[in-house]
């Protein structure tokens, strides 16, 4: 049954979507379940590659009709709404339904979820709205970077949004980049000695492998999570990882005259500070 629900809800990402190579994958910290409270979607729409990552608080079954809300929400308002804000706003509306349906006497109707929404442009430039997420990883010239380092908004469900919602803009996503996302159930994974799991320092070495296929980084990011853990995560775990396959834009007039006006060629990376 948790096999079905999962192939439902939280359904592969193509291998392939708009030029980007992707690989996902979810782990429930119920033993027997195959489900959790993590979420996560890639949609191609004509305002860019769309990406939510999430997690509703608490796992297993009990999670999953706030996932099916979330998910069915962002399915559509992706493709919708113009606005990266636009799409928060019609997630924070589902959400709410869900919950009013559920009744106050439902402690499950108290969830919330943090959510990470990401928009990339067909030239790679990234813009986020991040509702109490962990910011993801940027692994590009053999280095390790968070994505952003700006404060993030509270997760989805308890507070009203703001009224200003400004996505913040991350930088360029070049050709042969890679994007890991992950849910706070990876960086929060301990080990019997009770260490956090060393996340960065075991992408910085994945970061040497470049350019390795999404599926093989994946695969040895829960190898090595599951090592770490001694097979028993405590939290769900979620992780998706992109790479940017895209072809790298050729310097010409164009590029020329960027440099001239002192600004970044299309398919470079502006300069830090």
């Amino acid at each position: 049954v948790a096999g079905a629900a999962q192939s439902v809800l939280l359904r592969p990402p193509p291998a392939r979507v708009d030029g980007m190579r992707i690989a996902a994958a979810q782990l429930s910290a119920d033993r027997g379940a195959r489900v959790g409270g993590d979420l996560y979607e890639v949609v191609a729409t004509e305002h860019g590659l769309r990406v939510l990552i999430g997690d509703v608080r608490g796992h297993g079954i009990g999670a999953l009709g706030t996932v099916a809300a979330v998910l069915g929400s962002f399915r559509e308002a992706a493709h919708d709404e113009p606005e990266l804000g636009g799409v928060l706003r019609r997630l924070d509306r589902a959400l709410a339904r869900h919950l009013g349906e559920r009744g106050a006497h439902d402690d499950s109707a108290e969830d919330f979820v943090t959510a990470l929404l990401l928009e990339i442009t067909p030239d790679g430039e990234i813009t986020a709205l991040n509702c109490g997420h962990p910011w993801p990883f940027l692994l590009c010239d053999g280095g390790v970077e968070p994505l952003a380092r700006a404060d993030p908004l509270p997760p989805v469900g308890p507070f009203p949004l703001p009224g200003d919602l400004t996505p913040v803009r991350c930088g360029v996503f070049l050709p042969g980049d890679v994007l890991v996302l992950h849910t706070d159930g990876v960086e929060d994974a301990r080990d019997p000695a009770g260490r956090f799991f060393p996340l960065r320092a075991t992408l910085a070495a994945l970061a040497d492998r470049l350019p390795a296929a999404p599926e093989t980084t994946l695969r040895l990011l829960f190898s090595a999570l599951l090592r770490h853990t001694r097979g028993r995560p405590a939290d769900d775990v979620a992780l998706v990882v992109l790479r940017n396959d895209r072809a790298r834009v050729t310097c010409g007039p164009l590029a020329a005259q960027a440099s001239d006006q002192g600004g970044a060629a299309p398919g470079t990376r502006p300069a830090a500070g």
